[in-house]
């Protein structure tokens, strides 16, 4: 079955899904409004109109070779909720709103969840319009959002635009629901990750004139980082990867004077994180130093930092009381997210949980992702419990 999607932030799909999300919710008699980095708040009035709404927010943007679940489930499940709410005449105590979050992924524009970063304020705006396309760095977010005629008027602050909470439904991602045979997990947290660019600085020359002990062969040195990164990690119980990579000149019989690459590290905490960013930059400073013939120069720069974060208790337990009436305390766990996702941004600001379904094989960020529909249907029907449940609660 093929179930792949490659819907990059702002190009010409995501155009045409926003589009579609805005008429949808206006459709439902939704208040839709866009901020200046293209969130899409989309709200349902409720008793006490004036008061913040309770979110549930996710992303429909994708990887280039993506699934159609990560992101797009929490999206169509928000949906959902709102048409049951209006099909059956439901005035909740306090507004309901869906948000579609711009560049979730960060694999067009290189930094993940920076618009609802940026919306709490822990990250400027400029640090989102600036963004280039990987591919084309004549294109920054800025001017895709206007070309696609998504650069709203709104604000893009939560003190301009607050919510009183942010729920997320997501699969999973990972192989531990599956491997315990149960159908929802009650989010935590997420971890701690940061991502890195480095440069690397040798000198090209020509591959059958040049002896091994006279080169500074940029792509071995960064090879072998790779292969240290790996190490490190497994050392520190964490994870790091590279999933970008490019050199220069680029010709078969010249070997590259120039690397970039990106590094993705991911340990279980704040504290390892820090261990595991000192270690590996050591280590590849020897690497560069004494096993690279004539030696290379290396420069890093960090370029997304996303510390660990605990939810709201009473998101949480939300979450679970809605989790347990819809498939039984045998088929619930708790567990922290090993990913990045918007809903780690909206909890500086706002109480926030989040609720996960299984994926199959544990595979994502790939286009053989999948989640069965009988499992997306128990996670838009917690999702719609949840918020009843908090709205129930909400004293402001």
């Amino acid at each position: 079955m093929d179930t792949g999607m490659a819907r990059l932030p702002l190009d010409d799909a995501d155009a045409q899904v926003r589009r579609w999300f805005v008429a949808e919710m206006t459709r439902l008699k939704c208040k839709v409004v866009v901020d200046q980095m293209g969130n899409i708040f989309a709200t349902r009035g409720g008793k006490n109109a004036s008061a913040p709404p309770t979110a549930m927010g996710s992303h429909l943007d994708t990887q280039p070779t993506g699934g159609r679940y990560d992101g797009i489930l929490g999206v169509m499940a928000a949906v959902e909720a709102m048409r049951t709410l209006d099909e059956n005449n439901i005035e909740t105590q306090y507004p309901v709103a869906v948000v579609n979050w711009t560049n979730e992924e960060g694999a067009r524009f290189p930094k993940s969840l920076i618009a609802s970063h940026i919306w709490a304020g822990l990250s400027p705006l400029e640090s989102g319009w600036t963004l280039q396309d990987v591919s084309n760095s004549k294109l920054t977010m800025k001017s895709e959002l206007e070309r696609i005629d998504f650069l709203g008027d709104l604000e893009y602050s939560y003190k301009v635009n607050p919510l009183a909470a942010h729920f997320e439904l997501h699969i999973e991602q990972g192989p531990m629901l599956e491997e315990q045979n149960v159908k929802v997990g009650v989010v935590q947290g997420g971890q701690a990750y940061k991502w890195f660019t480095l440069d690397i600085e040798g000198s090209a020359a020509h591959t059958g004139t040049t002896p091994f002990y006279a080169r500074s062969d940029a792509l071995l040195l960064a090879a072998r980082i790779m292969i240290a990164n790996n190490a490190l990690a497994k050392k520190h119980n964490g994870l790091a990867s590279t999933g970008i990579l490019t050199l220069q000149p680029g010709s078969v019989n010249v070997f590259p004077s120039n690397v970039r690459m990106t590094v993705d590290v991911r340990p279980p905490s704040d504290e390892v994180l820090d261990a595991l960013e000192k270690d590996i930059k050591i280590e590849a400073e020897r690497l560069a130093r004494e096993e690279s013939e004539k030696g290379c120069q290396l420069k890093w720069t960090t370029d997304f930092v996303s510390p660990k974060v605990t939810f709201a208790p009473a998101c949480i337990e939300s979450v679970r009381a809605a989790a347990l009436a819809t498939v039984g305390p045998d088929a619930v766990i708790d567990m922290y997210s090993g990913a990045g996702h918007d809903s780690c941004s909206t909890s500086a600001v706002c109480p926030t949980s989040m609720i996960f379904v299984p994926s199959k094989d544990g595979i994502s960020h790939n286009p053989k992702e999948y989640t069965s529909p009988a499992e997306c249907a128990t996670g838009a029907q917690v999702l719609l419990h949840t918020v009843l449940n908090y709205d129930a609660q909400r004293t402001q």
